[in-house]
């Protein structure tokens, strides 16, 4: 059901949330303080072309603090708006009942976009 399903998010919009976060991890890579927020927004990426059968999940050992500010830093940088944007289509989406599933997975996609350090995909 899954793989089903990751095809309808794909066609209905997954592949330009995909490139949108692709492009936006390689520009951050660009500079060196820009790494670690790239590489989060690469795994953001895996998961934004094919988030059905996929979870996060917190990672106990993450980091401590440094994972808080990093956290806080992205919030700022780019965080707010791409969940703000996953929220805008979860209300989209979830006006229908076909589209209630693709609302929840745009939801667990805002909350990995928000607060994506200490979290890992699953």
């Amino acid at each position: 059901m899954s793989i089903i399903g990751n095809i309808i998010w794909i066609i209905f919009g997954g592949i330009f949330i995909f490139l949108e976060y692709i492009i936006a991890g390689v520009l951050m890579c660009l500079t060196i303080v820009g790494i670690p927020f790239g590489l989060k927004i690469i795994q953001l990426s895996v998961l934004g072309l094919a988030p059905f059968g996929q979870r996060v999940q917190y990672n106990e050992h993450a980091g401590g603090c440094l994972t808080i500010v990093l956290n806080v830093i992205w919030v700022f940088i780019g965080g707010l708006p791409i969940a703000l944007t996953h929220l805008f289509f979860a209300l989209l989406f979830a006006i229908t009942i076909i589209g209630i599933p693709f609302a929840s997975q745009h939801i667990k996609l805002a909350g990995f976009a928000l607060i994506p350090f200490g979290k890992s995909i699953r």
